[in-house]
This record gives structure tokens, C-alpha cells and sequence, in this order.
């Protein structure tokens, strides 16, 4: 039963913890205050909603980081929330106790970031994953930040529209243009990226033992036949982390796929069918969209040859030691693999492909009670292979080509 003594000026309480030791609390002005108190505690323990003050003053920087060792993800997520926890969380709740924190104190932070909005609500959605840990692990009642909307600054530059990476919208013409200009090797990374939608790990990790493998359905009398790309596994490039956080340096690791939604078989167009295995009697290595020795490609060493074929380049002279490189006009700033495969999902749309499809091809988790009774039939999926096809030789009749790399069989050629 709760008790008080007196401590010098004040009182301190003492009540009965769930393991049959002994809590106690200081500093009440008086004894009837410090009798409320344990007494509440004792009342919340019978109700099974008792927290102890002691795990309630823990601070939220060593919660975080028990948290993290204990969650363990996908390597690129551990290290994109390490990133988020170091450079904009920690160092200003690190050594705020769990208790303390409020809505009000993290909502006026949250705009105080020097940060994109999204990476701002991606903080915040972080910190309230944790806190809503605290609250399963017993060290807080409640998360204040639970289903809170944030304040989003509209003052000033804030109210402007962000500025687009890409000058416009991408067009399947640029992507063609921009796939004969990088030659076979690469070009048919980036026709594979806006016809058919893979993410950029998704595509390094393609497999060619999972290229140009076989749909067969019933479809009325027959039968419908058509080739796909299996994506069943990605490669990530992060930053390596230890259990308590340490960094271990940049990796590229295969990884699985994230979720079941993203594991799919994707119907190739006739065009891309066509060029896909012309690649692959010419490829030697097992993953066709890789570098000239087959390794995956680095971020950082596909954008040395991408981001000249989008953005043009200037003349280099023929000099010693240094061969001549000819003059690139701009085809479109900024363009980046996510717009390609945003432009295939926008393909999708503009020749009406079903719902049911669009979401499967594009590696989405269909909303709602729907995705469990409508499927993707034959039907579907033919309209969508000529509606793509129709799409590729128009745009190819609109910047003048015929072929790509001007011959067929795809041989890589020295540039």
C-alpha cells in the first residue's frame, strides 16, 4: 500500500512495483499529495496501464538506438534511417527524455529543418515509429505524435512549387534518342526502363536466366503467349551500418525485393522482345544491364555516361593521349531513370491499360478490396502489348529512325 515520509522540506512517495519491490517518487509539497500520487501508481499497475517513471525518463537517444538494433531491415532502409536519426533527429532530441516529448515541441522543429518538406515528414515519421515502440516496450503511456498532421510552412519561397528536376515531362522519343545515342550496351537499359517500368535495382539485378521467359494463359479457344521479365530480386547501394550504428562504408548488395507486390512478371513488347534477345546473344554475362565487365552498375558510374546523353556535352579536340569526342545537343535536362519509369506507368495510361495490369506491371500494391477480385486477363494484357508497340514506332517515325544503332543484331560498337 502507498505510503509517505518526510524528506527534509518535501515528501517523498513509496508504492509497490509489479515485481514486488519497492518505487518511490520525491519532492511533493505535501503529504496528501504524495499519497495521491502513489496511490495512483498502484492503481494503474492493478489496471495494467502502469509505466515506470524510471523507463519514462529515458532519454529518446538511447531508446533509438536499442530500437534500431532491434528492428532490423533491409540494408537500405537501416541505413537511410541511420541517416535521418544522425543529421536531423538526434542532435536535437538525443538526450530528451521519452515523457518530455510533445507534439507542439516536434511539430515547431519539424519546420525549423533546413530540408525538403517530404524528407521533413519522413523524420517525423520516424520518430513516431520509435515512439510508438516506447509505448509497446512499457516506457511511455501514449505517442503524442501518433496521427498528427504537420504544420507546413507557406511563407515566403516555401509557397512556390519545387522545381522540377527534369526541364519537362519525358517523352518516348527521348528516351529513344537518348538509348541510340548511349549505343546497344546501355540503350536497351534505358528502352527496358520506359517500356516495361523496372526501379533502377530491380533492373540491375534482372537476371538473364529471368529474361524472355514464357506467359501462357487460356485465352478463348487457345492460348496466349508472350515473353516477360521476372523481377525478383534488386541491388542496393548504401552505407553499410553496425548494430549500434557504426558505419562500414558503401556496399552494392543483391537483396530481395521489398514486398510481394514488387515480385511480378512483366509482358515485353514485340519491339523490345526483339531487341532484348539480340542483346543476350551478344552479352556474355548474366546480369544484361551491367557495365563492359559485368558488374553492377554504380550510381555515380552510370551517370558519367548518362547524364552527357541527356544533357548534351561540348566538343573535345583530338589531342595527345586524348581522343576526339564530338559535340552532344541537350535531348533533356535532367532526365533520370525514375522519370523513365514514370513514363512507362504514364504509357499505361494513355493507352488505357486496366487498373488490374497497370498496378501489377508497375510493381504497385493495388488499394483496396478490388486487387483480390479483378485480374489481369489476356485481353488485357494484349491491349496493353499493341498499345506499347503502336507508342515505339510512332515515336521512332518522329525522330527519323528506322533502327536503332543502325543495324539489328546489337553488337556493341567502339565509341
Amino acid at each position: 500500500m502507498a505510503s509517505a515520509e518526510k524528506r527534509g522540506s518535501t515528501w517523498r512517495a513509496r508504492y509497490k512495483k509489479p515485481d514486488g519491490s519497492v518505487g518511490s517518487e520525491s519532492g511533493f509539497p505535501t503529504k496528501k499529495t504524495a499519497l495521491t500520487w502513489g496511490r495512483g501508481q498502484e492503481a494503474a499497475i492493478r489496471a495494467g496501464r502502469w509505466v515506470d517513471p524510471d523507463l519514462q525518463a529515458t532519454v529518446f537517444g538511447d531508446f533509438a538506438r536499442s530500437f534500431m538494433e532491434t528492428r532490423r531491415k533491409r540494408g537500405g532502409t537501416t541505413s537511410t534511417r541511420w541517416g535521418k536519426l544522425e543529421r536531423h533527429i538526434l542532435p536535437r532530441w538525443e538526450t530528451v527524455p521519452l515523457g518530455r516529448i510533445t507534439w507542439y515541441e516536434v511539430d515547431a522543429w519539424q519546420q525549423s529543418l533546413t530540408i525538403a518538406d517530404v524528407s521533413r515528414g519522413h523524420c517525423v515519421s520516424l520518430m513516431s515509429t520509435i515512439m510508438t515502440a516506447a509505448v509497446d516496450a512499457k516506457h511511455i503511456t501514449v505517442n503524442p505524435l501518433y496521427g498528427r498532421r504537420r504544420t507546413r510552412n507557406t511563407e515566403g519561397d516555401a509557397a512556390l512549387p519545387p522545381i522540377p528536376k527534369v526541364a519537362r515531362d519525358p517523352r518516348p522519343e527521348d528516351a529513344i534518342l537518348v538509348a541510340e545515342r548511349l549505343g546497344p550496351a546501355r540503350g536497351i537499359h534505358v528502352l527496358t526502363t520506359a517500356f516495361t517500368g523496372p526501379r533502377w535495382g530491380e533492373g540491375l539485378g534482372l537476371h538473364r536466366d529471368h529474361v524472355l521467359l514464357e506467359r501462357r494463359q487460356p485465352w478463348g479457344s487457345g492460348e496466349f503467349v508472350c515473353p516477360t521479365l521476372r523481377l525478383v530480386e534488386e541491388y542496393a547501394e548504401y552505407q553499410e551500418r553496425g548494430p549500434d550504428g557504426s558505419k562500414k562504408g558503401y556496399i552494392l548488395r543483391l537483396e530481395p525485393l521489398k514486398n510481394d507486390g514488387s515480385v511480378r512478371d512483366v509482358d515485353v513488347p514485340p519491339f523490345l522482345a526483339r531487341l532484348l534477345r539480340h542483346h543476350l546473344d551478344d552479352w556474355p554475362y548474366e546480369r544484361p544491364f551491367a557495365t563492359s565487365t559485368g558488374r553492377p552498375w554504380r550510381r555515380g558510374n552510370w551517370s558519367r555516361d548518362f547524364r552527357p546523353a541527356c544533357d548534351g556535352r561540348d566538343e573535345r579536340p583530338r589531342r595527345q593521349g586524348v581522343s576526339y569526342r564530338e559535340a552532344w545537343e541537350p535531348i533533356l535536362p535532367g532526365l533520370d531513370m525514375r522519370a523513365l519509369r514514370a513514363l512507362h506507368d504514364t504509357l499505361q495510361a494513355q493507352i488505357g491499360v486496366k487498373e488490374p495490369l497497370a498496378f501489377e506491371a508497375a510493381g504497385h500494391r493495388r488499394p483496396g478490396i478490388k486487387r483480390h477480385y479483378q485480374k489481369p486477363t489476356p485481353d488485357m494484357r494484349q491491349e496493353r502489348l499493341d498499345g506499347l508497340e503502336e507508342v515505339f514506332w510512332k515515336a521512332m517515325a518522329n525522330v527519323g529512325l528506322r533502327t536503332l544503332w543502325g543495324r539489328v543484331d546489337l553488337q556493341k560498337r567502339d565509341r
